[in-house]
């Protein structure tokens, strides 16, 4: 059993002020003391946790943050178990939570079933013989396309929604994977290859390797048209609002209105995210066959569905995208796929029940002091700035003033009225329902004003996010516990997690990405000339030092997808540490005692805690080209080297291998 690393005073314990005395938080066995601070501080910090943690087979990487995931997986699969037990009115959200979950316990069932609840929707678009009922087709289908379409805010007009298309319809993600000739993305798409055979003829197909071969040419004419990820991060190249007309000129081989007016997508207007994708899926409508279309939209069918089916596909299924593609001996077990299905299909009605039951309203009240902590802390360091001018600091700081701050849980709880789980069907037919209902929830807001109550995480949820559209930072409940907060700890402990958390998201605003929106949302540029290109200039600097990171043998980081992480994980240590340090100099700071390391030591063991991990060769290769993160290890070892303090708190001197020049390191916010 894991014990506080503490020396003095154990967590129940009383101070003379009838108060538990704080503990310092971090905990003597995720330490690697036989490890050099100074030369590898994240294997110092996290080689404990590493060596107590071996990767189990049902994960690709496991870390203290998926650590405290499971946590809150237990806790709501609990919650869950409760009504699953017991029988309520059809239509309560009890039902329908319940219902959902046992359907995904019950693979009895739906070995029975096979493949058929898929065949429904396979079966009528084999039968098609025309490409204007093909199109008709996709119009009302929800598991087959060339492109995706949304309803999100107008990045000119972020106080209203609007209608946007992505690129899409390539089942390896990355186009990357379609084109890198490396041995071990060859090897990816052959295995690909085998793969799509394989679940043709799980699904009845006489000759799968000839469906593959057709899947896997279109796929790839797709993604040779589609935008890499980091051509994806510039919001300016993918802003393409236009009419439905302009759409219609631009894209002639399809007919719009009719595919827009099937799908209940009432418009007359359009941002096109992409538009060289969204021309050659235009081209490939009319040039390519109408069976081979057909072949392309039954795979992606067989593909969404085999989750969902019988075991013999699902194991299928996980060989490639578990075991070949991430590493993954085993799949998770059931009781974790059903509780996460609940999860991300009534995830306020389960948040609203873990609130109440795991989140005091002191955790909040907390929270909030610290957000205006590092809210201070950022303005001073951006008044602080020589490289940016009084007027842009201006604009920077109006900014920063006016961002919304959620912390636990939404004020007004999501309407499941309209969702139908109903156990008489199969799992994937009430996986439909809910995608259904999905689809016309987002739909409910097209060209309506935006929600600015709307959450886009669950109260559950053990993450954090900025959204530069209504310039807001999100802390869900789920997060608001150890590694990242914890009521018992100390302000060392806590700035250092939470803290750096806090200012990591604040800090997405002002990012590469996120400096383009201005203080309502709008992309807008609030910048000077000479200003922005310091800014550029000096992240360029970061690019260039992740881009020097091997992750892999002959493999390097890609600093310029990360870049906007990176940057983020910068700002936020640099927010939150000059934060500590005011509070350290006010007098106020909550400090435990402790006689092995200073407060500031502290704040560092907390922040690379946070991301201590094991990961499988094949996922570090997979997030490579998938994260827009740094993995966990350069989130510590990539990130430390740049910020002053880190220096000053561990001795680290130029004998140090993780030493960097201070004319070379990276100077933002």
């Amino acid at each position: 059993m894991k014990k506080y690393f503490v020396f003095i005073a154990m967590a129940t314990l009383l101070t003379a002020c009838g108060k538990p005395a704080l503990t310092i938080g971090v905990m003597r066995d995720n330490l690697d003391t036989t490890a050099n601070p100074t030369e590898n501080f994240y294997q110092y910090a996290c080689g404990g946790w590493m060596k107590n943690n071996p990767l189990k087979p049902e994960y690709s990487r496991f870390g203290s943050f998926d650590e405290l995931g499971q946590r809150n997986l237990e806790q709501v699969n609990g919650l869950i178990q409760d009504l699953a037990a017991q029988n309520y009115a059809h239509g309560s959200v009890e039902q329908k939570i319940g219902d959902l979950y046992n359907l995904v316990m019950d693979t009895t069932r739906r070995d029975s079933l096979s493949v058929m609840p898929a065949y429904k929707s396979i079966e009528p678009l084999q039968e098609i013989t025309s490409k204007e009922d093909l199109l008709r087709y996709l119009g009302t289908s929800l598991e087959c396309g060339l492109w995706a379409m949304y309803v999100d805010a107008d990045a000119m007009n972020s106080s209203m929604n609007i209608l946007n298309e992505c690129q899409a319809g390539f089942g390896l993600g990355e186009k990357e994977y379609y084109f890198d000739q490396d041995e071990h993305t060859t090897m990816i798409r052959q295995e690909y290859k085998k793969h799509i055979a394989k679940m043709f003829e799980l699904f009845g197909y006489l000759d799968g390797d000839l469906a593959s071969e057709v899947v896997m040419r279109l796929e790839t004419r797709l993604a040779g048209a589609a935008l890499n990820n980091v051509e994806l991060r510039d919001p300016v190249a993918n802003y393409n609002k236009m009419s439905i007309d302009e759409l219609q000129a631009m894209v002639p081989e399809l007919d719009w209105r009719t595919y827009f007016d099937l799908g209940g997508m009432h418009t007359d207007s359009i941002n096109v995210g992409q538009i060289a994708h969204l021309k050659e899926a235009g081209r490939m409508w009319q040039e390519e066959s109408l069976e081979d279309l057909k072949t392309l939209f039954i795979w992606q069918i067989i593909d969404g569905s085999a989750a969902y089916l019988s075991q013999d596909v699902f194991m299928e299924n996980f060989h490639f995208y578990g075991q070949i593609l991430s590493g993954t001996p085993e799949p998770k077990p059931l009781w974790k796929r059903a509780t996460s299905m609940v999860n991300g299909t009534l995830g306020e009605a389960v948040g609203q029940m873990y609130v109440q039951k795991y989140f005091p309203e002191e955790n909040k009240q907390r929270m909030l002091a610290l957000v205006k902590n590092l809210q201070a802390s950022l303005g001073e360091r951006i008044q602080a700035l020589d490289w940016m001018s009084d007027t842009t600091k201006a604009k920077a700081l109006e900014k920063l003033n006016a961002i919304t701050i959620k912390i636990g849980y939404p004020d007004t709880w999501r309407d499941y009225t309209k969702l139908d789980i109903d156990p008489t069907l199969s799992l994937y037919e009430n996986v439909l329902r809910a995608s259904k209902f999905e689809q016309e929830y987002s739909l409910s807001y097209l060209d309506k004003p935006v929600d600015k109550t709307k959450w886009y995480m669950t109260p559950q949820t053990v993450n954090a996010y900025y959204n530069p559209s209504s310039n807001e930072i999100c802390f869900p409940a789920g997060i608001l516990q150890y590694p990242f907060f914890d009521m018992s700890a100390d302000d060392a402990f806590n700035y250092g997690a939470i803290g750096v958390v806090i200012g990591h998201e604040m800090t997405h605003g002002f990012d590469d990405q996120g400096c383009q929106f201005d203080k309502d949302g709008n992309l807008n540029n609030w910048w000077t000339a000479e200003d922005k290109a310091a800014f550029d200039a000096r992240t360029k600097v970061m690019e260039n030092y992740f881009n020097g990171i091997e992750v892999a043998p002959g493999v390097h980081a890609n600093g310029a997808f990360t870049l906007g992480e990176n940057i983020a994980d910068h700002g936020g240590l640099q927010i939150s540490f000059q934060a500590f340090h005011t509070l350290m100099q006010s007098g106020k700071a909550q400090l435990a005692k402790d006689e092995n390391f200073t407060p500031e030591q502290r704040f560092f063991l907390s922040y690379a805690n946070v991301w201590a991990g094991n990961i499988r060769d094949e996922e570090v290769l997979r997030r490579t080209k998938s994260d827009p993160h740094s993995l966990g290890k350069w989130r510590v070892n990539g990130a430390l080297p740049h910020i002053a303090a880190w220096y000053e708190a561990w001795g680290v001197d130029e004998t140090s291998p993780m030493f960097v020049p201070e004319e070379q390191r990276v100077h933002i916010w």
